[in-house]
């Protein structure tokens, strides 16, 4: 098949090389014209997965995988399917932006070949692919939604770093806006997925977009749930930790792990996609107010055990999203930042991830442990592995250590008479 992705991100690109090893003819679309470049130069732009990194030289020179900018679309027309993975954020307000989206859209229309396949990956509220970009598409490609433009939604459920191992294991979930294109979207990820993945079809295109926001909301009440927890078991003094253990040993409680907060593309976002325009559902925007409350709840642990940060100096470690990636979408560091700034401490960030220029960016004074400056706290954001084995005198000056992720092994801190405290423990 010929094949174009729309959007060369953290996932997108991922796919594109996917569907190319599977042997199809694959042309990536991104706005991005540096990342274009390095693509066709047969190099990965992104630095997130190895089996990327080591499949794109060869894919490129064997002609399987190329890409474009919309000002040279060349081949686009020729393709059979259109995959669409380009990024819907909530902004400041949040209120939902679709105006990349938007603009990709009425690009592919306007580029889009008689008989052609399009699939939105990109996560979606209820009725967007039908009632939205149904008609855009129709509009810009003068076709007929369902005679000679089929339109499928299969919602992306894969994490950065993983993709390859996600697409596996996990059904991919498929709903089209009739018989017809559902039928075509199945018949193509059974082609372009690996061998053995499980494709399941769903009634229609808003099915399959209410899945995915079903799975990712359920996530986001989950933790708030655990965050509960965690708060009550701190005025009680309760380990969480060990009574969610305990309570998972029963094989009906699935309780997630409580934290300073939720990041990345997904469990922040999205449930706003589900609730911003149904006053009527009540659980969702309250684990929403639950989650964004926690940067606080940890502030004033710290001021309950130190007094005043008023002038102390802080360190965030890790700013990404989550362990062990270069992701800081929506992070909880930030957060974190603009409480403890509005407690008058001077904030450090540090992140093996990121160098000293993008911690400033983000508005952290950048912190060097090879030249540490004392800190009289620090606060785990992001339990990266190096985190784990940081012994506690690397942080000169330090009296409390705040696990955020309750993945720290608490003895070293113990040995060393330096006070520490998770979520709920």
């Amino acid at each position: 098949m010929k094949i174009a992705v729309v959007g060369l991100g953290h996932i997108g690109l991922p796919l594109a090389v996917q569907y190319a090893s599977r042997g199809h003819e694959v042309l990536g679309v991104d706005v991005d014209e540096q990342l274009v470049s390095v693509l066709n130069r047969g190099e990965s732009p992104h630095q997130d997965e190895q089996t990327m990194i080591d499949r794109i030289p060869e894919l490129v020179a064997a002609g399987r995988l190329r890409a474009t900018t919309w000002k040279e679309p060349a081949g686009f027309a020729d393709a059979e399917v259109v995959v669409v993975i380009v990024p819907v954020v909530v902004d400041a307000n949040r209120q939902i932006d679709f105006g990349p989206i938007d603009a990709a859209t009425r690009d592919i229309g306007a580029n889009l070949g008689a008989g052609c396949l399009v699939i939105y990956e990109t996560t979606l509220p209820v009725g967007t692919t039908r009632n939205r970009f149904g008609p855009m598409l129709a509009e810009k490609s003068g076709h007929t939604l369902d005679e000679d433009l089929f339109l499928a939604f299969s919602p992306e459920r894969v994490l950065v770093g993983r993709v390859f191992l996600d697409l596996r294991r996990y059904p991919k979930i498929v709903g089209g806006t009739s018989g017809e294109s559902t039928r075509r979207a199945a018949d193509f990820y059974a082609a372009a997925l690996d061998e053995g993945t499980e494709v399941r079809t769903v009634e229609n295109a808003e099915a399959a977009e209410m899945t995915k926001l079903a799975e990712t909301t359920y996530r986001d009440v989950n933790i708030a749930y655990a965050n509960e927890l965690a708060r009550f078991a701190a005025r009680n003094g309760i380990d969480v930790t060990e009574v969610i253990d305990a309570a998972n040993s029963q094989p009906y409680s699935h309780i997630h792990q409580p934290g300073v907060g939720v990041g990345g593309h997904c469990i922040p976002v999205y449930p706003h996609f589900l609730f911003n325009d149904d006053p009527e559902l009540r659980m969702p925007p309250l684990a929403r107010e639950i989650n964004e409350s926690m940067g606080a709840f940890t502030i004033d642990m710290i001021e309950d055990r130190l007094g005043s940060l008023d002038g102390q100096n802080v360190v965030v470690m890790g700013v990404a999203y989550r362990g062990d990636v270069r992701e800081d979408a929506f992070s909880s560091a930030f957060r974190l930042r603009d409480e403890l700034l509005a407690a008058g401490a001077n904030v450090y960030g540090h992140d093996p991830y990121y160098d000293a220029e993008h911690l400033r960016s983000l508005g952290f004074e950048p912190y060097d442990l090879d030249d540490p400056q004392p800190v009289r706290v620090a606060v785990l954001q992001a339990a990266h592995e190096v985190y784990r084995t940081l012994a506690p005198d690397a942080l000169p000056g330090l009296e409390l250590f705040v696990d955020g992720r309750n993945a720290i092994d608490r003895a070293p801190y113990d040995g060393a008479g330096i006070a520490y405290v998770g979520i709920g423990r």
